[in-house]
């Protein structure tokens, strides 16, 4: 398989779970005082997602410089 296409489904399955981990602190806060790894949760996906979102933001550009398409100014 791809590296690219094994990124954007990682990056996908990243995206589920920092979204269940937001809704998981929003019932958590209200119901009472929740523990610090319930509030610090999302931030391990988070962050994941900010590697490969970049590099998939990235990648076009990249593939372009590879390939010598560069705008003359």
């Amino acid at each position: 398989m791809n590296w690219s296409i094994w990124l954007r489904r990682t990056h996908r399955w990243l995206s589920i779970a920092f979204t269940v981990t937001v809704i998981a602190n929003f019932v958590a806060m209200t119901r009472a005082q929740p523990p610090a790894w319930v509030t610090y949760s999302p931030l391990f996906p988070l962050a994941l997602l900010l590697f490969t979102g970049l590099y998939l933001f990235a990648l076009p550009y990249a593939a372009r410089w590879r390939s010598g398409r560069r705008t003359e100014t």
